[in-house]
């Protein structure tokens, strides 16, 4: 009920919101000619501005908050995008658009650092690799292609509604997620006061073991040394798979980035990510249907992968749906897509440490591909993005190994789902105060609002 609820406010949401730009173009005659591309992520058609790498309080700042929101971001497996893309533009100084290119670096640094880190981890409650294979290879390729839609969109979107729809999508979502770290920490406590209960029944007053108390035999758990669970957690078949995809959608980028915007190659290239998309897609999709019909006919209650939801066509298309969403989100901010992500698989029952494990893992390859095309392309300032880049493995390594120290010190692991929920607010925050700042300039200058030709703005 409470996933319906959610998806109702955002289907009204976005409805409200774009129908408002449909009533602006009918009312507004203005030249479309006008300075609204300069606030695009992608498309900014003022000169770059790249500030000079050297020791001043806007370096410190950048580096202080870019560590934090690397940190907190990689632990809550969102990436961070919407912190560091105003960050680099309003402290140090960057054009948009090489903002969004360095902010993409800075999420793959963290990000690879956190799967780095995460691949010598265990997992907490079963002998099974920490990142979900079978979900990461689900959403991989929908990502990537929501990515690509979302470049598109943020074209045509007047920055007004982008920052509307922002608002709207993190608002909604980091609710959601503190709601559900809410229900966990209430589970936890409950655990941990019967886990203390079950302690206290063993022991006397004077503290003497009660002989005739009736306990499971212990079964200790095999001590792997670091290489052992690298090599247990790394799966070769599915990274192989992974890979794939990943330089199919980078070949395809690069070269559809030198034709001409709306010629009928550039258009071929657009649209055979789809296929490529869907057919990684369709093949783990009815992986997981086949597996799960056959589970439920033989009375196997139990779960395929870390996802509690019954694989059903309609739960997978919600999955895909998500999936592209959250690609889209990624598209349109300059980030790697995990604030839909991260939510999106606690809410189908992953526990955090996978959630945030997989999210991570799905994040490097998507953030990676776009870094691969914006150097291509030039788009960014190769010092500036190995530093950032740099703050960001360090604040990703050392902001999982902080929180798992914290985790299984308090025994409580909706710490991480709270702490997704605070990167999520504080960006619709940034994100918020930033564009509407922006909007209400744009409206002064009495710029174009409504929607913009895809064709004639690239």
């Amino acid at each position: 009920m409470a996933t319906r609820g959610f998806l109702i406010y955002l289907l009204s949401g976005f409805s409200v919101a774009i129908l408002s730009v449909l009533f602006i173009n009918k009312n507004n005659n203005m030249n479309h000619n006008s300075t609204l591309l300069q606030y695009s992520p992608y498309l900014s058609t003022v000169d770059k501005v790249w500030p000079e790498l050297k020791l001043n309080w806007r370096l410190v700042l950048a580096t202080v908050i870019g560590f934090l929101g690397s940190a907190c971001g990689t632990v809550g497996g969102v990436g961070g995008g919407g912190i560091f893309v105003p960050m680099l533009t309003l402290i140090v100084g960057f054009d948009t658009k090489s903002a969004a290119a360095i902010s993409k670096c800075m999420i793959m640094g963290a990000s690879a650092a956190s799967v780095w880190y995460n691949l010598r981890v265990p997992h907490p409650t079963k002998e099974v690799p920490i990142i979900d294979y079978d979900l990461a290879l689900l959403f991989q390729p929908m990502l990537m292609l929501g990515i690509t839609l979302g470049v598109a969109l943020s074209v045509v979107f007047p920055y007004w509604l982008i920052t509307v729809l922002i608002i709207i999508l993190f608002l909604g979502t980091s609710s959601r997620s503190f709601y559900k770290g809410i229900e966990m920490w209430k589970e936890e406590t409950i655990l941990k006061k019967e886990l203390t209960r079950q302690q206290e029944t063993l022991v006397n007053s004077r503290g003497e073991l009660l002989i005739d108390t009736e306990y499971d035999p212990l079964v200790p758990r095999e001590e792997k040394s670091e290489l052992q669970i690298l090599c247990f957690n790394l799966r070769w078949k599915r990274l192989l798979v992974f890979f794939t995809v990943w330089v199919l959608f980078t070949v395809i980028q690069v070269i559809k980035n030198d034709l001409v915007a709306c010629s009928t190659w550039y258009w071929v290239l657009f649209c055979l990510q789809l296929p490529v998309a869907v057919l990684v897609f369709g093949y783990e999709a009815t992986k997981l249907y086949k597996e799960h019909k056959k589970r439920t006919s033989t009375g196997n209650t139990e779960a395929i992968c870390e996802a509690s939801i019954q694989w059903s066509p309609l739960n997978i298309a919600f999955c895909a749906l998500c999936g592209i969403l959250g690609g889209t989100v990624g598209g349109l901010l300059g980030s790697g897509g995990g604030f839909i992500l991260g939510p999106l698989l606690l809410e189908i029952g992953v526990i955090p440490q996978v959630a945030s494990a997989t999210a991570t893992f799905v994040m490097m390859f998507s953030s990676s591909l776009s870094v691969v095309e914006f150097y291509l392309l030039k788009r960014f300032p190769i010092p500036y993005a190995l530093y950032l880049m740099g703050v960001s493995i360090l604040a990703g390594f050392w902001g999982q190994y902080l929180v798992r120290k914290l985790i299984t010190i308090l025994k409580r692991a909706s710490l991480i789902v709270f702490i997704l929920s605070g990167v999520i607010f504080t960006s619709a925050l940034v994100m918020g105060v930033v564009g509407i700042s922006t909007s209400i300039e744009m409206i002064h200058n009495h710029e174009f609002m409504g929607f913009l030709d895809f064709c004639s703005s690239q």
